[in-house]
């Protein structure tokens, strides 16, 4: 089996695979099949040609290629595939030659004290809170906060903090910012990784939040040191939400086409099994988007005033917003993703 990976002209390539069937069946003894499929993956804009000679002996006369698209799909995916994984290699190797390391040795974080701010749904496209914050804790060592996870957390093992949010949403309220921030603050104090500093996802969605926040961080003289907020059109992240899928327990975000688990519906890391929100909906999504959008605006100019908030254009490849984020929490500068360096993205 002959694998050709060729970066030309979708005329060029044609011409190219009539050419070399013409001269391969002037063999005798070869069969030749070629596959044939061009790469519209997100970090493949240009015309990649997937050219896949399969020889084997033949018995009859030279006869016209046999197309598989089923093949030809397959291996389109594993060049996907291969790319990310290089991608990420390169961050890695790029993350060590600037910052020294991969993770962040142990108390090294305790300066990583920030809000992590997007739009619901952005995981989808691998580049959301979802994906980054993760990424961010093993970074780091440190904690990564995500509200909601918390409050579901504190319901659960019934504590003083669960059973008073559990009275209010059990009576259609919404939990008062005097609790969340409470929450936070029993994390701060009780969680270990937290001693390395925090990640805060999902909270604050308003303005007194933050004030809270940030008076209840002032007493502890740990002020947040950054804001930074994802950035993604809504009809771009509309467009990706349909094919998200979500592993429960880490919250882990995976997408059925722009980014796969290895094993179909299964997560990767504990092979556990994922699931599809009931939510990830076109006409729920904008609403949610429109909520967001609400209140985002007014907490973005209060830390773009102080002087912390940050923009990342969340639409770029993962490994771009990687950097980015790096590129703010490290200092590094984003010098550029893999498809740059091999010359396939303008």
């Amino acid at each position: 089996a002959l694998l050709l990976f060729i970066h030309r002209p979708a005329d060029s390539i044609a011409a190219w695979a009539s050419r070399s069937r013409g001269r391969l069946c002037q063999l005798p003894e070869l069969h030749l099949r070629i596959s044939l499929n061009f790469c519209s993956h997100s970090t493949c804009p240009h015309f990649i040609a997937l050219v896949v000679a399969v020889v084997a002996p033949r018995s009859g006369p030279c006869r016209e290629p046999i197309i598989h698209e089923k093949m030809a799909d397959q291996l389109v995916e594993q060049l996907k595939a291969t790319v990310d994984k290089l991608e990420n290699r390169v961050n890695e190797l790029e993350t060590r030659l600037h910052g020294g390391s991969v993770a962040v040795k142990p108390g090294e974080g305790q300066g990583m004290r920030m809000i992590l701010i997007g739009p619901p749904g952005a995981g989808a496209s691998n580049a959301g809170k979802g994906t980054q914050a993760p990424k961010l804790k093993e970074r780091y060592g440190c904690c990564h906060l995500a509200t909601g996870d918390m409050l579901r957390a504190q319901v659960a093992a019934k504590t003083q903090l669960g059973r008073e949010a559990k009275k209010i949403m059990d009576q259609g309220g919404l939990v008062s910012d005097e609790i969340m921030v409470n929450m936070i603050q029993d994390q701060l104090d009780n969680n270990k990784e937290c001693k390395s500093g925090f990640i805060l996802d999902g909270f604050p969605r308003t303005v007194p939040q933050a004030e809270k926040l940030d008076g209840m961080l002032a007493a502890q003289q740990k002020p947040l040191k950054h804001a930074i907020e994802l950035q993604l059109n809504d009809e771009l992240l509309v467009a990706r939400i349909t094919g998200r899928l979500i592993h429960p327990a880490s919250g882990r975000s995976y997408h059925k086409i722009f980014n796969p688990p290895k094993q179909s519906m299964t997560d990767d890391v504990t092979g556990e099994p994922l699931i599809q929100r009931s939510d990830d909906n076109e006409e729920t999504l904008r609403k949610r988007l429109g909520t967001y959008h609400a209140q985002t605006g007014p907490v973005t100019d209060y830390y773009r005033k102080t002087g912390i908030w940050k923009p990342i254009d969340a639409s770029q490849e993962p490994g771009a917003v990687w950097k980015s984020v790096l590129s703010i929490t490290d200092g590094q500068s984003a010098t550029g993703s893999l498809m740059n360096k091999l010359g396939l993205q303008k």
